[in-house]
């Protein structure tokens, strides 16, 4: 049975704590003259974007249709990493192996990219440079990570180590992984105190930010756009958009390619220290290799374990999805049986079909969207990219522009319905299948 210690509803995600005393920045109102680009999209993304547009010195505003971040840029697990999430064959077999080859080449450069956002701009987000360790569910998962940790070493600066389960007592204290693979260089942050540096870093830089303006139209207008909100229209010669899981009209060929799938995530109580240190002595971000996409790690303070992945593929009670993480937390770790949590959460990660992010352009509306549950550093990364490519700066050159969107016929409408059977496949199949290749 799952309870609560009452420090805050159900809903309130962990990290706003934080900030729960601190005003948002001003409001910036609209622009009454045209600007060089607008963003649509106060996330990473957009943030990420208006400061690139800035450094090329152009004019740049940003909207959102509610609070800026309100979505998964302050309520993500704040792991920092950027390798592709598929192996390189899989990669070479969709998009070519020079792309491949490139897509893997560029991890190292995107997480030092987002590493100097936060050293440029002060970004006091917690940042800890902790690793990422990747907990394999099967032996079958085990070799497939010996294969990626030879594909990472062959075509990129990734620095990675496979351990096998007697080496991973050192790192879990847990009977449920057959070993791991370490990302030395993945690292931890504070996902709302992050976002709320980038917004103070956009506005420090000139850029505008306006909440609460949701685009709805987008029109050409001579050589440019301009964009219907309810707080005005918005002329500009350029347009990004910036809004990935949270993508809706009027931007329909964008909703067809993109889909939105909850992950859900609870804090526990206060724990205490040798507990803490006894269940995860390595003090790493943590995730599984499993379809139900765990991931787990200590809160910046050290005091709490915040647990997140899927208890479903579409929208459920958080009450429920409580239930669910509680009991998939107490399969890695019995001895939370009785721990009771403070928080649970859900938001939209935006993902493609090909499972890989893409910048790209349409009808001359530029995007970065599709991070497909990787935002934390490529959200940034690629919506700086998409600005450099929007305003026709050769630093917008990124292989994630050859990674094309693409529809399937799962998905023939703007909503996705498929979610829904896909939910009932996954929890009754596949999870049961995985756990029957453990034995």
């Amino acid at each position: 049975m799952v309870t609560w210690t009452g420090e805050a509803e159900t809903g309130f995600p962990y990290w706003w704590e934080a900030l729960k005393d601190t005003p948002d920045p001003d409001d910036t109102p609209l622009p009454e003259a045209a600007v060089d680009l607008l963003v649509i999209g106060a996330g990473y993304t957009g943030l990420s974007a208006a400061l690139a547009a800035r450094d090329c010195g152009a004019s740049v505003t940003v909207v959102d249709a509610e609070t800026p971040g309100i979505g998964a840029s302050t309520r993500n697990g704040g792991m920092f990493g950027a390798h592709p999430r598929l192996n390189w064959p899989r990669l070479a077999a969709r998009f070519g192996p020079d792309v491949a080859d490139a897509l893997f080449a560029e991890a190292v450069p995107a997480q030092d990219f987002v590493r100097g956002l936060i050293d440029t701009h002060r970004i006091g987000c917690d940042f800890q440079q902790t690793g990422r360790i990747q907990l394999a569910w099967t032996q079958g998962h085990l070799k497939g990570q010996h294969r990626l940790a030879r594909d990472l070493r062959d075509k990129s600066p990734v620095r990675v180590r496979t351990l096998d389960r007697t080496a991973l007592a050192g790192e879990i204290t847990t009977e449920r992984y057959f070993g791991g693979i370490i990302f030395e260089d993945h690292a931890a942050l504070h996902p709302a105190k992050f976002h709320r540096g980038l917004w103070q870093a956009a506005l420090g830089a000139g850029a505008g930010v306006t909440a609460n303006a949701p685009v709805t139209a987008l029109t050409r207008s001579g050589a440019g756009f301009t964009a219907s909100t309810p707080k005005g229209p918005i002329k500009a010669a350029r347009v990004v958009l910036a809004t990935n899981g949270y993508t809706r009209s009027p931007f329909r060929w964008h909703m067809a390619r993109i889909f939105p799938v909850p992950s859900f995530i609870i804090a526990t109580e206060e724990l205490p220290s040798n507990l803490l240190g006894h269940l995860a002595p390595g003090r790493r971000m943590m995730v599984e290799t499993r379809t139900r996409h765990s991931y787990f790690r200590l809160s910046p303070d050290g005091r709490r374990i915040l647990f997140g992945g899927r208890a479903s593929l579409r929208d459920i009670p958080l009450d429920l999805a409580a239930k669910r993480q509680h009991a998939t937390m107490c399969e890695v770790w019995p001895e939370l049986a009785n721990a009771r949590l403070s928080h649970v959460w859900t938001g939209n990660t935006g993902y493609s079909f090909t499972h890989i992010p893409h910048v790209g352009e349409m009808d001359g509306l530029h995007y970065a969207m599709g991070f497909s549950g990787s935002g934390t550093v490529l959200a940034p990364y690629l919506g700086a990219k998409a600005a450099f490519r929007a305003l026709g700066d050769e630093r917008g050159e990124t292989a994630y522009a050859r990674t094309p969107l693409k529809r399937h016929w799962l998905h023939p409408t703007r909503k996705p319905h498929f979610l829904r059977a896909a939910d009932v496949w996954y929890r009754t199949w596949v999870d049961g299948w995985e756990n029957r290749q453990r034995r």
